[in-house]
């Protein structure tokens, strides 16, 4: 399967994915409870276990621990539609939709070191549904067969074994069209402000 790519120029974002402070912690344990705190513990201690690792591995396995979220639609968890939640957002409540999955995912993958511009943010289209679905793919290099996280398959499949998904666009937030920002970077603006409020 072939991912189509809407070219961009390509601009430089500093990015902060502190999961694991203990302030924010405490405050994740207050507002719901030590299950929601333990969550975040756990992210912790994944992380760490994976600095060294390849990068096949902290792939798979940061795919694992988000896909254990549940799913929860934007107007059941949030109250309205079309919501991107930022990843405290989505683990302390431990509930989301395929946007939270693919956010999480992205901003755990780049602390572990993965380059941002690897990382695509994909709408896709799943065989016999009418809805768009995100997925995140990953490219070793620019011209690279993405590996596809899907919050729906446990496995990772390189683009030309997921037949059930049809591309529709790839966004990748620091890379910006002719300078001008989409829908998906002003969303993208909203959960880098929420994830340096801190907010749960």
């Amino acid at each position: 399967m072939k991912i189509f790519i809407i070219i961009f120029f390509f601009i430089f974002t500093s990015y902060s994915a502190n999961f694991t402070s203990a302030s924010l912690i405490s405050k994740v344990e207050k507002k719901y409870n030590r299950f929601a705190k333990n969550r975040f513990v756990a992210l912790n201690k994944l992380l760490k276990r994976l600095d060294n690792s390849n990068t096949k591995k902290k792939l798979e396995k940061v795919n694992d621990f988000f896909n254990a979220v549940k799913y929860g639609n934007d107007k059941d968890v949030y109250g309205r539609s079309d919501y991107w939640a930022s990843p405290y957002e989505f683990l302390a409540r431990d509930k989301g939709d395929c946007e939270d999955y693919v956010i999480a995912k992205f901003f755990a993958l780049k602390q572990l070191g993965i380059p941002s511009s690897k990382m695509f943010l994909s709408y896709v289209r799943l065989k016999g549904k009418k809805e768009a679905h995100m997925v995140l793919s990953y490219f070793e290099t620019p011209t690279s067969e993405p590996l596809i996280l899907d919050s729906i398959r446990r496995i990772i499949f390189p683009a030309s074994k997921r037949t059930d998904l049809k591309p529709i666009y790839n966004f990748n937030p620091n890379i910006l069209n002719k300078g001008k920002k989409t829908t998906a970077h002003k969303k993208w603006d909203v959960v880098l402000k929420k994830i340096r409020e801190k907010k749960i």
